[in-house]
């Protein structure tokens, strides 16, 4: 059951001296006074004794397109579980916009305040029609008494006409979602975490297993989707990363290695050495 944000407007604890201290105040809507939209700052994460995130600062600014790279083990997988609430960190601050404190929030009310993620498997429902598939992903009143008698607007249609132009499938709205190719499942569950609204996207490979065509189109619906959204891309394919551009942060060991375009990252000697093996 998704929870509206303003039911939590404080946390409220006892200080020491009996008096009311405010742990973190949520309030509708994500503030982007700053123009930042999500900042992770001292965070670190361990499981049996392996530091998964150590130390960890990043902030992706509002509608920016952010890759991320970093070898196997790095910590990529376990910052986009502490950002969307499945892994608790041990220490550090987590916050999306001004005021939304991630660490105190459950996974649908992350989901629920704007952040989307994509995981490397498209999850899409295989016996349903492409159209029906973002059907099901808008984001409604899912309770049962409001979906048992839930009938789609023509505003809701258009949401969707306008979402199977973007992610171009159009011309597939009424073929089963299981007959597509797996770049265009991929475009799919994407179209579906347009539907739920997101102002920030977590994309976790979302080229693995591509063509080369389908791969370039991809990048070409990131770029357009950037500035109206924010997006972090966590990948390896290096060509796909220089067609977004942008700045690149790379990840070792649980920390931030390097950052900046992806020519000063590949140049950089301590990426060389850990990353790109030379």
């Amino acid at each position: 059951m998704s929870t509206n944000l303003t039911d939590y407007d404080t946390d409220n604890r006892g200080g020491e001296d009996g008096t009311q201290v405010v742990g973190h105040i949520l309030q509708p809507g994500v503030d982007l006074s700053h123009k930042v939209i999500l900042y992770l700052e001292a965070i670190s994460v361990s499981f049996d004794g392996f530091k998964a995130l150590n130390n960890l600062n990043l902030t992706i600014d509002a509608g920016e397109l952010r890759c991320i790279i970093g070898p196997n083990g790095a910590g990529k997988t376990t910052m986009m579980d502490v950002i969307t609430g499945k892994t608790r960190p041990d220490a550090g601050t987590c916050f999306f916009g001004q005021t939304l404190d991630l660490t105190r929030m459950t996974e649908p009310e992350i989901a629920h305040a704007g952040i989307g993620r994509k995981f490397q498997k498209p999850t899409i429902f295989e016996n349903h029609t492409v159209f029906e598939n973002l059907e099901l992903a808008m984001k409604t009143d899912k309770r049962a008494w409001a979906s048992l008698f839930a009938w789609l607007s023509q505003e809701g249609r258009d949401r969707i006409t306008d979402t199977l132009k973007q992610v171009r499938l159009d011309h597939e709205a009424d073929r089963p979602a299981g007959l597509l190719s797996h770049g265009q499942k991929q475009w799919l569950e994407i179209g579906m975490l347009l539907m739920q609204e997101p102002q920030l996207l977590l994309l976790d490979e979302p080229v693995a297993g591509m063509t080369d065509d389908e791969t370039e189109r991809t990048g070409e619906l990131f770029k357009s989707l950037a500035g109206k959204h924010s997006l972090v891309v966590v990948e390896h394919d290096m060509a796909f990363i220089e067609q977004l551009g942008g700045k690149v942060t790379v990840l070792h060991e649980g920390s931030v290695l390097a950052e900046g375009d992806l020519a000063t990252v590949q140049a950089d000697p301590r990426v060389i050495e850990v990353y790109l093996g030379r």
